[in-house]
């Protein structure tokens, strides 16, 4: 059973919605959000992030 939030469009919404915008404002959206970022893209990683991931990484017993 899925639960539906109100204030969050629905996945079918979502993607009929994301055709609807201009190539000059994905343009920008996409601008906007590379400049907002950059800095965390560049940043290490902390030693106790890298170690969660590295756990994540090994099988299961």
């Amino acid at each position: 059973m899925t639960k539906t939030h109100p204030e969050r469009p629905s996945e079918t919404a979502a993607s009929a919605n994301a055709g609807s915008l201009g190539p000059s404002v994905r343009r920008h959206l996409g601008q906007t959000l590379r400049s907002a970022y950059a800095d965390t893209l560049v940043a290490p990683i902390s030693q106790r992030l890298e170690a969660l991931v590295q756990q994540l990484a090994k099988p299961k017993p």
